[in-house]
């Protein structure tokens, strides 16, 4: 069975002050989904957060969030946003601020609070909020997004100003997430860390939607070349070089950029050369690679 459409954009469009933010954009997510939104600044992606949690109306087209209009009671009680910039009131405590959002939503109390120990808050849940780093802040709004098990999950740059143990832990809590059928859509500028954490690319560029598959997909569209590292046996590095070509590295290895097509022979071409070759490296198109490729921006840009 197919999982079910949690949000639909058809033909969407928005502009301020006849300035076009967002052209023409369609897409359809579904339940258990780990899509990356990414996008330059000022590409469309806070815009789109924006129409889909209700906040603005497109000028034309559809958006159906959950199978409802955005925005309305059936809408936003099964959707959960979770911005860059979290802000909570300084004088309440995590705990409290947790006991809140639980009563607002209508959700088990218990099962909110131990949200806080799940984003490693537990120690700090009687804390006031203005004592908390930028971090701490960050966690807590992840744990205060996921009350009451929302199906539809958006986070705007979520793991800004997480250390790297607290971004492990991040992304760990969204594969459980997803794992449990919600569909979740995160934004972000750090490439790398999305890579391989995500199951589909959305890609905006000036408003327009230029790329919507998974990775290994936008890859094989994209053609870029792969890059293989030879690392050859002592004094073989030129003899290497002689034979396969590319450009030398660190005075003992080989660097070779072939085309997907090619690999299977390039690789054949390097088992030849025996004794000479000491290790292979192998380094697809990353999805920083693919991001330039389809944004049509140079490396300096990004």
């Amino acid at each position: 069975m197919t999982p079910a459409a949690t949000l639909t954009l058809k033909n969407v469009d928005k502009s301020f002050d006849r300035n076009a933010v967002i052209r023409d954009v369609s897409f359809e997510l579904r339940a258990g989904e780990r899509i990356a939104l990414l996008g330059h600044n000022g590409a469309g992606k806070t815009t789109l957060f924006k129409m889909a949690l209700g906040f603005l109306r497109p000028d034309s087209g559809d958006i159906a969030v959950l199978g409802h209009t955005p925005g309305s009671g059936a809408s936003r009680a099964g959707t959960a946003y979770l911005p860059e910039a979290v802000a909570f009131q300084k004088a309440l405590t995590g705990r409290e601020v947790m006991a809140f959002y639980a009563r607002l939503k209508g959700a088990d109390r218990k099962r909110s609070l131990d949200l806080l120990e799940r984003v490693g808050l537990s120690d700090a849940a009687n804390r006031k909020v203005g004592a908390y780093s930028k971090g701490m802040r960050q966690r807590l709004g992840l744990a205060q997004a996921l009350i009451g098990h929302p199906k539809l999950v958006l986070l705007d740059e979520p793991t800004s100003g997480l250390d790297p143990v607290s971004r492990q832990n991040f992304y760990e809590l969204i594969e459980e997430v997803a794992a449990g059928g919600a569909t979740v859509l995160l934004s972000s500028h750090a490439l790398t860390e999305v890579e391989a954490r995500t199951d589909r690319i959305l890609i905006l560029s000036k408003g327009q939607l230029v790329a919507d598959d998974t990775l290994a997909a936008l890859r094989a569209r994209a053609r870029l070349p792969i890059r293989i590292r030879v690392r050859g046996t002592d004094g073989a590095a030129d003899r290497i070089a002689d034979r396969l070509g590319g450009t030398r590295v660190n005075g003992c290895s080989v660097e070779l950029y072939c085309e997907p097509e090619g690999k299977v022979a390039c690789l054949a071409s390097i088992g030849e050369l025996g004794g000479l070759v000491d290790d292979v490296d192998m380094h697809l198109p990353s999805l920083d690679d693919v991001y330039r490729h389809f944004s049509g921006i140079t490396a300096g840009e990004v």
